[in-house]
């Protein structure tokens, strides 16, 4: 593995992906090692904006994923079901900032960012492999990775962290700092298109705000399926991403006096439901330990009332591969001054995304004004609140 232009990521998620194809177009040999024996298609829809699509289009990414456009964002009052705004996406919305919003199944953008790198003949996609232990030192990085034939000692120039919430590496960097239970549990679901209302298929997402609760749901994977995510007042707080939720457990949360019929029946459809308690930190921090760094949920995990988990970690790959892009960069003080360049934008959106969690549950008078201003506002201009995440750009 040895080589000057070697960089070894942990973790072959979204980012570590993103990473790996930004960086071997700058000439870098990467290897990316992922404990998980397959890319699987379990997992969740997620929401990608113009932020994020703009590099993955830019990676060749965009004609590989099977993302569905939205007209729109329809906000609605959980218990009456009347639309309290509307704002536009679709075509407005890729005019506005030169790139789509996407839904888009989280398996199959893994896939096709896996795709990508699989033509990529300096990158290297090693499953079934565990990065165990780590030490820097004054040549870069002595990394131990168990694979089926046991431990080996990889010597490598720099190490990307990107191993997510629960981040190995970041330990393993000398930072055991724990994240934060924020009081939320999020459930999802798929659905075919064929189980739902003919309403529900439409290329839209909708947002339903409810007292302690809120609920989302948008088609993926080309129209075929409808992803369900309702996110609860909780103080379920295990480890992982994809525990077997009690259907009983969360009807309890969606009663019909407080949830239109509509809400209602669409959560009460799935048989099968997973779960996973809401993390992020109260800060950005990276260990700055040699020439290693941390990108995506590794660094910095933030609540999904924002959408923009998943659009974090694409735009840390792609600032991360500018940094490292002069032939003759030393990694460390790249890895620095990628670490500079991010700390506060992602520390804003995680901000932010905290704000909408208490926004959302709102309830009586609260709820009301919320409501209210949001009419007031409308669509367009609740739109023009993000322009300075829609409008990022890299570089």
């Amino acid at each position: 593995m040895a080589s000057s232009r070697t960089i070894l990521i942990a973790g072959a998620g979204i980012g570590g992906l993103t990473a790996a194809l930004a960086l071997a177009r700058l000439g870098y040999r990467v290897v990316v090692v992922e404990q998980a024996p397959a890319l699987s298609d379990v997992g969740a829809g997620i929401q990608l904006s113009p932020n994020a699509t703009r590099i993955l289009q830019d990676l060749g990414v965009a004609e590989r994923a099977t993302a569905v456009v939205p007209e729109g964002l329809s906000i609605r009052h959980a218990r009456t079901g009347a639309e309290i705004a509307y704002m536009p996406i679709g075509c407005a919305m890729e005019f506005r900032y030169g790139a789509p919003y996407w839904m888009v199944h989280r398996g199959d953008l893994q896939a096709a960012l896996a795709d990508a790198v699989s033509e990529q003949p300096d990158v290297v996609l090693r499953l079934g492999t565990k990065l165990e232990d780590l030490a820097v030192h004054a040549k870069g990085i002595t990394a131990s990775v168990r694979d089926a034939r046991g431990v080996t000692d990889e010597r490598v120039p720099a190490l990307i962290g990107a191993d997510g919430l629960w981040s190995t590496t970041r330990a393993q960097l000398g930072d055991e700092t724990k994240p934060i239970f924020r009081n939320r549990t999020a459930w999802r679901a798929i659905l075919p298109a064929s189980e739902v209302p003919d309403e529900f298929r439409r290329p839209m997402t909708r947002l339903w705000l409810g007292h302690n609760a809120h609920l989302v749901h948008y088609p993926v994977r080309g129209g075929t399926l409808i992803n369900i995510v309702a996110i609860v007042a909780d103080r379920w707080n295990a480890p992982g991403w994809s525990a077997p939720g009690a259907r009983d457990e969360l009807l309890r949360h969606f009663s019909r006096e407080r949830w239109a019929k509509d809400a209602r029946t669409l959560v009460e459809t799935p048989l099968t439901w997973a779960k996973w308690a809401l993390f992020d930190r109260d800060d950005v921090s990276f260990p700055e330990q040699g020439p290693s760094t941390l990108i995506g949920d590794a660094a910095h995990p933030m609540l999904p009332f924002l959408a923009q988990g998943a659009a974090m970690a694409i735009e840390d790959a792609a600032v991360l591969a500018q940094c490292l892009a002069s032939p003759s960069s030393d990694p460390e003080p790249a890895m620095r001054r990628y670490e500079a360049i991010r700390r506060a934008r992602v520390r804003r959106v995680q901000q932010a995304a905290l704000a909408n969690s208490r926004t959302y549950h709102m309830s009586g008078p609260a709820a009301l004004a919320r409501n209210l201003a949001m009419q007031l506002m409308g669509g367009e201009r609740l739109r023009a609140r993000y322009d300075w995440i829609y409008d990022w750009r890299p570089g």
